[in-house]
């Protein structure tokens, strides 16, 4: 029965329901992980480990600690991020700038505290392994969100330096759309919003150029034969990184460069961060796009594209993007509407 009730604790349920009864618990409990010690240290803190594993996307993991962060702070509890112990798919075997806590390639600490320290500590409360029912999964529909982004998320200098530098190269005095056109896998995700094919895809940006007088286009797009396509067609007008991309793979599922998941979370942070520079943003509604509105500070003008969500059955996902790409409009393909 004791196992049962940590279980819960520890994994799913999260702790909303346990809130009221967090000063109950007198010695931590931590969940199949090894760690130096426990003690007695900070008798009056209490900690929030924040943890997701393996977890999932870029943004999909900040949605989740941001969504953490606003518990920490109405319960006024000190809140620590371990994806150390906690690894998730950004994770290499080897330490990256001498750490082993995926979080802390990217950003620094949210509270001053190292993990070291926070397991010697006498009140740990641990978060669920998934997003709380309340919590936002939109992280620009939040608004105090962006409020918890300014004082908790710090982009790690080297990082920031690189974003600086590109920045300068990128946004000049052009006015550059932003695009986040995404490919490859997402055709194929089940109960996800449907990727723009390529051919509507360069209506809709040649729309846009024409009617708001957009100079450049900065491109945001895993799929290498888009990038491939739109370099011919939009010549000196595209903008884009040299950044990992692949047609078909999904990108966490081979290793094809050192540090590949690294350089993986590393390269979309950047790319986010210079969509939120843009005069302008034209996406399906994703993680990314939400992040760029938020860090924009939700100043950029958007564009946002839907042609519906792919089925929820695996076995017709796989086909649905692919059949109705085929199909005219009047029998049920896709469609889209410009304005």
């Amino acid at each position: 029965m004791l196992k049962n009730f940590l279980k819960k604790i520890l994994t799913n349920l999260g702790p909303q329901t346990y809130l009221k009864k967090y000063k109950k618990i007198k010695m931590p409990i931590l969940n199949n992980i090894k760690l130096d010690s426990l003690g007695n240290k900070n008798k009056h803190k209490k900690f929030y480990i924040i943890r997701r594993s393996p977890g999932a996307g870029f943004f999909s993991n900040l949605t989740y600690v941001l969504g953490h962060l606003e518990i920490a702070e109405k319960y006024r509890f000190t809140p620590v991020v371990d994806m150390k112990n906690f690894p998730t798919i950004y994770n290499e075997k080897k330490s990256i700038n001498n750490s082993t806590n995926s979080w802390e390639y990217y950003f620094k600490k949210v509270s001053k505290y190292d993990l070291k320290e926070v397991y010697k500590s006498k009140n740990l409360i641990f978060t669920s392994n998934f997003f709380e029912s309340h919590m936002a999964t939109d992280m620009a529909s939040k608004k105090n969100f962006y409020k918890l982004l300014k004082k908790y998320i710090h982009i790690k200098l080297n990082i920031k330096r690189e974003i600086d530098i590109l920045k300068k190269k990128i946004m000049t005095n052009d006015k550059v759309l932003g695009v986040h056109f995404r490919g490859t896998t997402y055709k194929t995700a089940r109960g996800h919003a449907f990727p723009i094919p390529l051919d509507l895809m360069i209506k809709n940006l040649d729309f846009l150029i024409k009617k708001f007088k957009y100079d450049k286009i900065f491109i945001v797009t895993e799929e290498e034969k888009y990038l491939d396509y739109l370099k011919k067609y939009y010549k000196k007008k595209l903008i884009f990184l040299n950044v990992f991309r692949t047609n078909k793979l999904d990108a966490f599922k081979h290793y094809p460069r050192s540090k590949h998941r690294y350089k993986l979370g590393k390269e979309i942070l950047i790319e986010t961060i210079l969509l939120s520079y843009c005069s302008g943003l034209t996406f399906v509604k994703s993680n990314v796009s939400s992040a760029a509105i938020l860090f924009s500070r939700k100043k950029i003008k958007l564009h946002p594209l839907f042609i519906g969500y792919n089925s929820r059955n695996k076995y017709i996902s796989k086909w649905y993007w692919y059949f109705k790409k085929i199909l005219p409009e009047w029998m049920g393909g896709f469609r889209l509407k410009f304005k």
